[in-house]
């Protein structure tokens, strides 16, 4: 069974980044975002960050904070469910 927030977040990074040629489904779970399959950018990145702080009501503080919390899917998922307001999670 697949896990909604990994679910929600594979969309948000296809419809943040306007990235035409690839379906949330494509997105692999575990294998990085930035530098990996996707060819992400530290642009990307950027976007991907600002557009998390709105949807999810946290800020991520650091470059550091970033690079771990956009590592993957799941390291992804894993950063929100942590720091993330809990009203803005999709139920499990």
């Amino acid at each position: 069974m697949s896990d909604p927030l990994h679910e929600k977040l594979k969309v948000l990074i296809v419809e943040t980044l306007r990235l035409e040629d690839i379906q949330p489904a494509d997105i692999p779970d575990h294998e990085p975002l930035v530098g990996g399959g996707l060819s992400l950018d530290s642009i990307d990145a950027l976007e991907l960050v600002v557009k998390l702080e709105k949807e999810f009501g946290l800020k991520i503080t650091s470059s550091e904070e970033s690079r771990s919390a956009l590592a993957s899917v799941a390291a992804l998922a894993a950063y929100l469910r942590a720091h993330g307001d809990p009203a803005r999670l999709p139920a499990t």
